[in-house]
């Protein structure tokens, strides 16, 4: 299985993508710190490291799918390019890919936590706030089906909302061995959402902004 994680920096995504990893015992791949060892290697800064990073995920990524394992990228992937990377990667393991947009409805909380982010990547500067709203502007319409999710509402509110999703999806791959090792696997414990926070996230249609389904 294929998972692939989008969203805005400091919308949320990694946040999630850890809780999911670990529920899942999945592969976590994340384009940033790929994209830091380069910099520690030597490779220069004005070099394309931000487009390597993503080849070189992709190449991990496809041996551990090949091993059968569950995989999770984590990425901005906010232009088609990059979507379109892991839809071909998925096709030729014979899978689906899974996407996921973490968005924060809230901007002041949003910018908040952006500015406050400490992540443990040395070398790795944070986005200033202007550079997050400029790629907000900027990326590329989705052509893919997505599950969004708001980071706004709890982890475990959003991991259910996500392995629900999981669960009910079509099968990924024609090995029913594989697409049935998520069914198999616990529901994690979590903390109920509060109740401002009970609306669901819409699995949205490809280029469609304001149509959506729930997810039940």
């Amino acid at each position: 299985m294929l998972i692939v994680m989008a969203g805005l920096p400091g919308a949320g995504k990694s946040t999630l993508a850890q809780a999911l990893a670990r529920t899942l015992q999945a592969a976590l791949l994340s384009v940033d710190p790929v994209e830091a060892a380069m910099w520690h290697a030597g490779v220069d800064r004005a070099q394309p490291t931000g487009l390597a990073a993503y080849v070189v995920v992709e190449a991990v990524a496809s041996q551990q799918l090949a091993l059968g394992s569950t995989v999770i990228v984590d990425a901005v992937n906010d232009v088609d390019a990059a979507r379109q990377q892991w839809v071909d990667l998925a096709r030729r393991h014979g899978l689906v890919p899974h996407f996921v947009e973490v968005v924060c409805s809230d901007a002041l909380t949003h910018r908040r936590r952006l500015e406050a982010r400490r992540r443990d990547i040395d070398g790795f500067s944070e986005p200033s706030w202007e550079s997050v709203q400029h790629r907000a502007q900027t990326q590329a319409p989705w052509r893919q089906d997505r599950l969004v999710l708001d980071s706004m509402r709890a982890v475990g509110h959003n991991l259910d909302l996500l392995l629900d999703q999981l669960r009910s999806g079509p099968d990924v791959s024609s090995d029913d061995s594989r697409s049935g090792r998520l069914k198999d696997r616990a529901r994690p414990r979590t903390t109920p959402p509060c109740p401002a926070h009970r609306r669901r996230s819409p699995i949205v249609s490809p280029g469609s902004r304001g149509s959506s389904r729930r997810v039940r």
